[in-house]
């Protein structure tokens, strides 16, 4: 039902697109969309409808096929064999030219085929079986995959915008500043350093703007090319940093355990050891005797002139019943060694399964460590960001009353300037690091 559902959300949206060439996404909406619309979801969509088709083209070889032919001989000049003419009443050692049959022949023929016994098409079922479950499995990987890319490529988008804002109100102040300390400055109150100090600090941060409006456009680029959409059309964010991030901190998720057997890439090992392991037996099963059958009817006509259709042609008909059985015998050791090769790669496969539980466990606690430090790091960032901005502010007042020097309120700026940016980065990383966490414990899409 959810999977209903999120195709209609997909379509719905798309249809939206296309309509206006502009879309206003949640975080929520942007991911339903991208589940159904992202270049990797469609492909492997379409990696599932192969697989699905494979998976009958196999089926289709033990079921019965029938097949037609019609042959048509026209003996411009005729074949002549040679007879000894004795048989005729000639003479001995002599031999007479003839030629067999009519001028023109036809035959029409059906054949219906049907395999009996065969031990590698039986095989061959479990194998399309697989790999239908590891194109399935491979899907549930990509929506993993595309779901944590639109959640950080939604994130450089708040980001960038976020900066942009907090930049433009830093140069609003700074030139309030600026003016203010050059009118003091035309009086004779202050130095002309620091009127030159604020000119650098600036046009510091008018450039930092500047780059950050490309890397906007640019972040918005990337975020089209997630969800599937053309990087000309206009999509609108709904969600904000602020609201992103109160509702990825949860720290019961530190606690969560991992589900193995229902991990998308356990699976994916575990299925790969089982079409490894049918490998082996597609090549044991090459020494199993096969069993086929066929039955044939035809129709035969013969004439020296072309009067097939003719109703009073004359047409004689065959059958033919058959059975074939081939029984291997000896291969010089052939298949031996290509049975060898496919158990050394399911030996192979086994290790890689342990190897893939193994890391698995440890991409888990990585995962939660790096979230736990994510969210430390934000409530860190949030404190020095106040202590920063009342610095500052203490700072201006200390220069404005000529009791500190306009360096010491440049440092304090760069420092505000700078956990602004860590405090933002900080917001990002919890927003990252909860999708990373949600991919390492296979959390299912829209749970």
């Amino acid at each position: 039902m959810k999977k209903i559902i999120l195709l209609l959300i997909g379509i719905s949206l798309n249809f939206s697109i296309n309509a206006q060439e502009s879309i206003t996404l949640s975080l929520q909406q942007a991911i339903d969309y991208a589940l159904v619309n992202s270049y990797e979801a469609i492909n492997a969509t379409r990696d599932i409808d192969a697989a699905k088709k494979k998976k009958w083209e196999t089926t289709t070889i033990g079921l019965p096929e029938i097949s037609a032919k019609l042959d048509y001989q026209n003996w411009i000049k005729q074949q002549v064999s040679l007879i000894p003419a004795e048989f005729f009443g000639g003479n001995e050692g002599e031999f007479a030219e003839i030629a067999f049959g009519t001028k023109h022949n036809m035959n029409a023929t059906a054949t219906l085929n049907q395999l009996i016994f065969d031990g590698s098409y039986l095989v061959g079922l479990q194998s399309a079986k697989t790999y239908l479950k590891i194109s399935e499995n491979a899907k549930e990987k990509t929506d993993l995959g595309v779901r944590e890319a639109v959640i950080n490529a939604y994130g450089n988008v708040l980001l960038s915008e976020e900066s942009i804002v907090i930049l433009k109100r830093n140069i609003t102040t700074l030139e309030k500043n600026l003016n203010e300390t050059n009118q003091i400055y035309l009086n004779g109150l202050v130095e002309e350093e620091s009127v030159e100090q604020l000119k650098i600090t600036l046009a510091q941060i008018n450039s930092q703007l500047s780059k950050t409006e490309n890397l906007n456009n640019i972040a918005y680029k990337m975020l089209n090319i997630t969800l599937g959409i053309d990087i000309k059309s206009s999509v609108k964010l709904t969600d904000n940093l602020n609201k992103l991030v109160e509702e990825n901190i949860n720290l019961d998720l530190l606690s969560s355990e991992l589900s193995l057997e229902n991990h998308v890439d356990f699976k994916i090992a575990k299925n790969t050891e089982r079409s490894n392991e049918l490998l082996m037996k597609l090549e044991q099963s090459k020494a199993l005797p096969t069993l086929k059958s066929f039955i044939n009817f035809g129709y035969a006509g013969f004439g020296e002139n072309f009067d097939f259709q003719k109703k009073e042609q004359q047409w004689f008909d065959s059958s033919l019943l058959g059975v074939s059985l081939e029984i291997p015998i000896f291969s010089s050791l052939a298949r031996s060694s290509r049975t060898q090769q496919a158990k050394i790669e399911l030996e192979k496969a086994r290790t890689v399964l342990t190897l893939t539980e193994q890391k698995l466990f440890l991409q888990l606690e990585t995962a939660k460590t790096e979230y736990n430090y994510s969210i430390e790091e934000f409530e860190t960032s949030k404190q020095n960001l106040a202590l920063a901005e009342r610095i500052e502010k203490k700072q201006q007042i200390k220069f404005f009353e000529g009791i500190s020097t306009s360096f010491e309120l440049s440092e304090a700026q760069r420092q505000l300037y700078t956990l602004q940016q860590s405090y933002l980065q900080a917001m990002l990383n919890i927003i990252a690091n909860k999708a990373a966490l949600d991919n390492a414990l296979n959390t299912p899409i829209n749970n």
